[in-house]
């Protein structure tokens, strides 16, 4: 992991055991549950460490901790402005009883809204609960798909499953010289094109933002972020507000310059407007381009819509973590959104790896969700951790935010800038 000359090359994603290049304080558990989150969350963090050291050189030491771990996992819920939590999910998005089990859901996107509405033949929320408890939960999940809702059935484990492999997949390296640091940030003079939303990516490109990075997000008119997702992802970036099919001229001049390019909408979506992976390597053979999905190679499932909650419900994730209450069984969740912020940083980690020589990455939640299952338990006693959270003032108020969990030569790497106004940026380099 720490010799840049072969970056990532056969990486797995394995229960955190040996420091390496990078090394780890703190307990191994702290969450607890029947699934080891803390070895993912431990992993996912020691394979970006692990290549940020090699990149870095034996110069420098590159450590991490578990309360920080544990801090930048639960960004989201740690996240406040102005002393106020911020809201997770929607009315529409949680666990729903079918007629033969249940169902999760994703609505907090208006338009995902509506087509849950439309996929089910109601107006509100409370007909939606009710229209769902009459459905099999395979007619919910047929229903979503033809309207574009996203509804999956709770299964147990293995009967959705990633195919094996790497859990960050390398499919080209190019021939150019890897990127090298220089004085200052160790990432100053990168540039990062972020063509992703929700959690993943952007959690990808916020780390490398705050270890100096140029990060440009670019979003569409039609297609908004959540206020609350661009306050937890958007410190150490630009956003602008950029529509692909009608100014994708002036979006391809960006990646020409760009060094790293995060891709995080769907396929089919990308490439309509000619801005898919094998597209923006064949014309940009430099850059290192980074996609992301759901999904990735399950038979039936590749190009669906999904979230980290939805993932979590169809590989038995959410079955796992049932729990029996007054009213009977009923699925649960992870402490964290685990799957979407160690994926995150597996994408920073393919990013760097690749960064100067170009080449493309993919990784997908549902591999990350496999790597986790195939994990086991937790190897020992969830202990106490001290959370470390920190203030900064931005144009929405003080925010209290989870901190970097990297540091370098001792010192915790922190955010430059906290999130700037929602779409407010040029789409051009500085």
């Amino acid at each position: 992991m720490g010799d840049s000359r072969q970056p990532l090359l056969g990486v797995s994603l394995r229960p955190f055991t040996a420091p390496g290049v990078c090394t780890r304080f703190g307990p191994l558990t702290w969450w607890g549950g029947p699934l080891n989150v803390e070895g993912l969350a431990l992993s996912a963090t020691h394979a970006f460490g692990s290549v940020l050291a090699g990149l870095m050189g034996t110069r420098h030491t590159i450590s991490f901790d578990s309360a920080r771990v544990a801090a930048w996992f639960g960004s989201f819920s740690h996240l406040r402005v102005d002393g106020e939590p911020l809201s997770a999910f929607a009315p529409l998005s949680g666990f729903f009883a079918s007629s033969d089990g249940w169902v999760r859901t994703h609505a907090n996107y208006p338009h995902h809204e509506r087509a849950l509405l439309r996929a089910l033949d109601v107006e509100d929320g409370p007909s939606a609960a009710a229209a769902m408890r009459l459905m099999t939960s395979a007619q919910i999940e047929e229903a979503a798909q033809e309207t574009g809702a996203i509804a999956v059935a709770v299964r147990q484990p293995g009967q959705v499953r990633s195919a094996s492999g790497d859990w960050i997949e390398i499919s080209e390296v190019g021939s150019a010289r890897a990127f090298r640091p220089g004085d200052g940030a160790p990432l100053t003079g990168l540039r990062v094109l972020d063509l992703s939303r929700v959690i993943a990516g952007p959690s990808a490109s916020r780390l490398l933002g705050a270890l100096g990075a140029d990060v440009l997000r670019i979003d569409p008119p039609h297609l908004p972020e959540l206020t609350s997702h661009h306050l937890d992802t958007g410190f150490a970036k630009r956003t602008a507000v950029v529509d692909l099919a009608d100014e994708g001229d002036r979006v391809r001049s960006l990646v020409d310059r760009a060094d790293v390019v995060f891709l995080g909408y769907r396929l089919s979506s990308l490439e309509r407007t000619g801005f898919g992976p094998e597209a923006i390597a064949e014309r940009h053979p430099h850059v290192a381009v980074v996609s992301l999905d759901a999904w990735g190679e399950i038979p039936g499932w590749s190009g669906r819509r999904g979230f980290d909650s939805v993932v979590q419900a169809a590989t038995g994730i959410s079955h796992l973590y049932g729990t029996e209450t007054d009213d009977g069984w009923r699925p649960g969740a992870l402490p964290v959104q685990a799957l979407d912020m160690a994926t995150g940083l597996g994408m920073a980690a393919a990013a760097l790896a690749l960064a100067g020589r170009g080449g493309r990455a993919h990784l997908s939640l549902a591999r990350t969700a496999r790597f986790l299952i195939d994990g086991g338990a937790a190897p020992a006693a969830p202990e106490d951790v001290l959370l470390t959270l920190r203030d900064m003032e931005s144009a929405y108020g003080l925010l209290t935010y989870a901190p970097v969990p990297i540091s370098i030569d001792g010192v915790a790497v922190d955010y430059p800038a906290p999130p700037l106004p929602y779409g407010d940026g040029e789409p051009v380099w500085m």
